[in-house]
């Protein structure tokens, strides 16, 4: 029998810890413990049952240990900050981590366990797959928020996983610990998917069924505050949705309409489309280029952090359009926003600088300070560029 009790493992003599984070669990803690401890002892694994105490006050805690599990205390409020401090103190090779609400059926661990000795580095279960059983997910929770988080998750990062939220999951500890998983919240389920697909780790997917909680009291669980936290993730992680593809469909929307409305009104649909228009057409051309900027900040400081990859392409469209390319063109934007403003106050002065006749000087004002509040934008945006530059770790 491998079932190592609490105090008993020491490092590297485990190949399995079952982690639970808990937060005054205690209908639900002793089966939970009880199902992990039957597994290992029944698949002879060596193992340990870690349970990750995030403060309970409703005795968990003796519980578990009553029952052969070892107990770290997490003074930190929060289901990733639990995780987090429990993968560090687990001394499995291998962890699977799971709700401690009785929803998972810890005595059903093979699949990950044998994905794991195949080489995988994160085994995610998938519930749709699993099965979900009456009462066992909100109905919010399984046609509206998994889906649709799950979704963008695949879209944005081409992760392979289709149930972003499954709680039951098993990987590699040194896999994870490289990483650096930070997230405190429920959103820490989203970064350790995320992270992983961006650095390239071995991931697959399992059936996993999902129960009805045993618990008596609502779960820690805010459907829209959680769920808002986990999109909100999604996007501050994938700066190009958030920023760059955003911003270049703005700046050149506004472009293409700026270069139709400057010559004179233009009709489209039946509509007369004039300086009014382009003037908004123009706000969306500087704002689409400050989101693109945005992009190109926040990804090489992403890069810096560790917390995506470097991108080549970035990488090498900054090489060759460096500081001084950037000043360049910058330059050549405000005096042509100069150049143009001179001739809006020719055409003021041609009216004896009174009255103004007409939208031709307002179109004309219109580019000029367009052009010129580009070519500051990009000037500054440069020179930041290169502040960042300054900062990069030399290896």
């Amino acid at each position: 029998m491998d079932v190592i009790m609490a105090g008993e493992a020491e490092a590297g003599t485990v190949e399995l810890t079952i982690l639970m984070p808990c937060l005054n669990e205690a209908e639900t803690i002793g089966t939970c413990v009880e199902k992990a401890m039957g597994y290992l002892a029944r698949s002879g694994v060596a193992g340990e049952v870690l349970v990750a105490d995030n403060g309970s006050t409703d005795g968990s805690q003796a519980i578990a240990e009553r029952l052969g599990a070892r107990v770290v205390p997490v003074p930190e409020r929060g289901y990733g900050a639990a995780l987090i401090t429990g993968i560090r103190a687990a001394r499995g090779r291998f962890v699977v981590m799971g709700d401690s609400d009785d929803s998972y059926d810890f005595s059903a661990l093979d699949p990950f366990l044998a994905k794991l000795r195949d080489g995988f580095d994160l085994v995610m279960g998938n519930r749709f797959r699993g099965g979900i059983k009456p009462g066992a997910m909100p109905p919010l929770h399984r046609y509206l928020g998994n889906p649709v988080l799950s979704t963008i998750g695949r879209v944005f990062y081409g992760s392979p996983v289709g149930d972003f939220h499954c709680g039951l999951r098993g990987f590699r500890r040194e896999a994870m610990l490289a990483l650096d998983l930070r997230a405190p919240g429920m959103e820490f389920a989203s970064e350790m998917v995320v992270k992983a697909t961006m650095q390239g780790l071995r991931i697959a997917e399992v059936p996993t069924t999902l129960s009805k909680d045993g618990r008596s009291r609502p779960p820690h669980l805010r459907s829209w505050r959680d769920g808002w936290r986990h999109l909100r993730f999604l996007l501050v992680f994938c700066p190009r949705w958030l920023f760059l593809y955003p911003g270049l469909a703005l700046a050149l929307a506004g472009l293409a309409t700026m270069a139709a409305l400057l010559p004179g009104p233009a009709r489209a649909f039946g509509l007369t489309f004039d300086v009014h228009t382009l003037l908004y057409a123009s706000g969306a051309t500087v704002m689409g280029f400050q989101a693109v900027q945005f992009w190109v900040f926040s990804r090489i400081y992403g890069a810096q952090m560790g917390m995506v990859p470097e991108s080549r392409a970035l990488n090498a469209a900054l090489a060759r359009f460096g500081l001084e390319p950037a000043l360049i063109v910058a330059g050549i934007l405000v005096l042509t926003g100069l150049g143009l403003g001179l001739g809006t106050v020719a055409i003021w002065g041609a009216e004896r600088f009174g009255e103004l006749r007409g939208t031709g000087a307002l179109r004309l004002a219109i580019a000029s300070v367009t052009a010129m509040l580009l070519g500051l934008q990009l000037a500054f945006g440069a020179f930041f560029v290169a502040v960042l530059g300054m900062m990069r770790p030399r290896g």
